[in-house]
């Protein structure tokens, strides 16, 4: 009598009218503490906390100079980024992957020279001297590809080499000479023609890169290869196993990227208004910088290009900010190399979040 009681009462609790045990355990378990709510958010929004640093870094750095939110400061900023988010947008498909790419900066200054030496000692016109840099971009990529998928080489290792490769063969090719603006036809320099925008000047090369950033956001929300390359990124054995073709998906990656790194030397020729071998410096860090900013996982599966292009905007922000406070660049170099700390330290401890 007492035991149908209490079923009874078990019964009538776990009606419309009360909660169930299994409501009540599950409350219970959900009590997390702010600190676990927020790694939640962030897992959950990847971008959400490059959006917060950008922000407060503007902040921040407009508070301590009265120049830094001139117009044609920010004008500035938007240029420099350009560059860098255009290679932080190839760097993120590979970091997708979980994989990494060393040689993004000197696969861009080379096909950058072969682009302005067709055009300006071969004769060539502008647009086949475009679509050789083009093919010289895919080059580099299917290059890394075909070594990290065919010889099975580690893609930081592959990088690493490939990047003294590009580097040596802007060099030989070019001779080490800069070819100016002046000596190219209007259409290789044309990404560094500017309008004004709301009282900043923006370049037609920041107007690229926002093109290049919508076609890839798409193709990875919108399509089977951008699901195939989360999952390759997230578990390369479990994406197999549902009849993906890591190797395949890898390829394509690798190949798209190029061509994105070919379009950045597009823009790097038009905001320096010229093509040097020279110009590598920090584009590699960089770029990896603001996509781990960006809130893109090194070890794969996890970002969006969005969080990519605040990173990069982030890394601008600071370069900038800093030079305007009359710090050295070794300075400048040494806190993106803090970021990148910070960055991957808060990576992993986001991945912790249940």
């Amino acid at each position: 009598m007492t035991g149908d009681t209490v079923a009874a009462g078990d019964a009538a609790g776990a009606g419309p009218g009360g909660p169930s045990a299994h409501d009540t355990a599950a409350q219970f378990l959900d009590r997390r503490t702010p600190l676990q709510r927020a790694r939640g958010l962030l897992h959950k929004y990847p971008a959400l906390s490059p959006a917060l640093v950008l922000l407060i870094s503007v902040i921040v750095f407009g508070s301590l100079n009265d120049r830094f939110l001139n117009p044609t400061n920010l004008s500035l900023i938007t240029q420099q980024v350009a560059v860098v988010g255009t290679l932080a947008l190839a760097q993120t498909l590979i970091i997708l992957t979980a994989g990494i790419d060393l040689s993004v900066g000197a696969a861009m200054v080379l096909s950058s020279m072969v682009m302005a030496q067709v055009a300006a000692n071969q004769g060539a016109p502008a647009v086949l001297a475009l679509g050789i840099g083009l093919l010289v971009g895919v080059g580099t990529g299917a290059l890394n590809g075909v070594l990290v998928t065919r010889l099975k080489l580690p893609p930081f290792i592959t990088t690493l080499g490939t990047l003294n490769v590009f580097t040596a063969l802007a060099l030989l090719y070019s001779g080490g000479s800069t070819v100016r603006g002046g000596e190219m036809p209007s259409l290789l320099p044309w990404t560094g023609l500017s309008f004004e925008l709301a009282g900043i000047r923006v370049s037609t090369g920041v107007l690229v890169m926002m093109l290049l950033y919508t076609l890839i956001a798409v193709a990875l929300t919108r399509t089977a290869w951008g699901r195939h390359v989360y999952a390759v990124g997230d578990d390369k054995e479990a994406a197999r196993l549902v009849g993906i073709s890591p190797r395949r998906v890898l390829l394509s990656v690798y190949v798209v990227a190029g061509a994105i790194i070919a379009a950045a030397a597009w823009i790097q020729i038009g905001r320096a208004n010229a093509a040097s071998p020279n110009i590598v410096g920090d584009l590699n860090l960089d770029s990896i910088t603001a996509v781990v900013i960006g809130g893109t996982s090194l070890f794969g599966g996890r970002g969006t290009v969005w969080g990519s292009l605040l990173g990069a905007l982030i890394v601008g922000v600071f370069r900038n900010g800093l030079s305007l406070a009359g710090l050295d660049v070794l300075y400048q170099t040494l806190a993106v190399g803090l970021l990148v700390l910070v960055a991957v330290a808060l990576d992993q401890w986001i991945r912790k979040a249940p």
